[in-house]
């Protein structure tokens, strides 16, 4: 896999293609970030984004975290001793998920973010920035946006600064990101910056088949046991044959395969032995066969699903 294969795998979008093209072409060592808000449990919904840096790390990007705990408090997310508190586990999670420390920039957002020059070109973005803009910036990360607050509304004009301020090429997100990375790339040229590419992820299903939620508890935690997760794949919605909007199949595509070069499914003599697939397009294409039974691909999951957390659990 080339080193643009590398950067476009299980990406949902890239603004734009072009441009990264030409940043790969004129730099050897483009800085990409992340920010996370810290408000709770690290799950496979944030782990997706880690995925992708470890592709960018592999693909010779300098990465920076963003451990974003002011933004957390205006999210009405804890006390910032309490989001501070929750950063540091965080960043304990990257970690053990793989990301190098000593190549890894973790930054907190407290570090920086209420410096007078962040707070100045805060001020100049708001005066750029409509408030239905603003709003509709939060749409899809803001917490009981049905009466925001003004806090919330101030928080993706420091996400654009957050951009500017960390020197960053690329803005890696979640596509709920879109709206707030849009705002920057139109509103940061305004200040003299240069507009971010950006690079977003999808974002997973919940094991039930529906929007992925805390109150649903239907995703799998990185400090799940292996009781949790084998209770949670067990109950797992899989259709047989079915490959669209599939949990199981979707921890396959992108947490599990771009790790494994090779699965292998464990299976009894008398339902056809252990069966091994090279890739996720090769398994996609059996199971949708009806040779791998659903149960099979749940006990997979697990398998795979508990070596990867294996790693995190030891140091948590």
């Amino acid at each position: 896999m080339d080193r643009l294969e590398l950067i476009k795998r299980n990406v949902q979008e890239i603004v734009t293609e072009e441009q990264l093209k030409n940043l790969l072409e004129t730099k050897e060592h483009p800085k990409a970030y992340v920010g996370y808000e810290p408000s709770g449990k690290i799950h496979m919904g944030h782990v997706l984004t880690v995925n992708k840096l470890l592709d960018l790390q592999k693909a010779g990007f300098e990465i920076t975290v963003l451990l974003a705990d002011v933004h957390a408090y205006l999210n009405q997310k804890g006390t910032l001793e309490q989001v501070r508190e929750t950063a540091d586990y965080n960043k304990r999670c990257f970690i053990a998920l793989g990301l190098d420390a000593e190549k890894t920039n973790f930054v907190y957002g407290s570090d920086y973010q209420l410096s007078s020059e962040y707070m100045l070109n805060v001020l100049k973005l708001t005066q750029l920035t409509s408030l239905n803009r603003a709003r509709r910036s939060m749409d899809e990360v803001g917490r009981q946006m049905e009466d925001p607050k003004v806090s919330q509304m101030v928080y993706p004009i420091m996400q654009a600064v957050d951009i500017a301020l960390l020197g960053v090429d690329v803005a890696v997100g979640g596509i709920d990101q879109r709206k707030i990375h849009m705002l920057a790339r139109e509103g940061l040229p305004s200040l003299g910056f240069k507009a971010p590419l950006c690079i977003h992820t999808p974002i997973l299903l919940g094991l039930d088949g529906d929007k992925m939620s805390s109150s649903n508890e239907n995703f799998i935690s990185v400090d799940d046991s292996e009781a949790e997760l084998k209770k949670k794949m067990k109950k797992a919605f899989c259709p047989a044959g079915e490959t669209e909007n599939n949990p199981v199949l979707e921890l396959f595509k992108y947490h599990i395969c771009p790790r494994y070069e090779e699965v292998v499914f464990e299976r009894p003599e008398k339902f056809g032995g252990n069966l091994s697939c090279k890739g996720y397009t090769e398994l996609e294409a059996v199971f949708a066969s009806g040779e791998l039974h659903p149960m099979d691909l749940k006990n997979g999951a697990t398998k795979y699903m508990n070596m990867i957390l294996d790693v995190v659990r030891s140091v948590l």
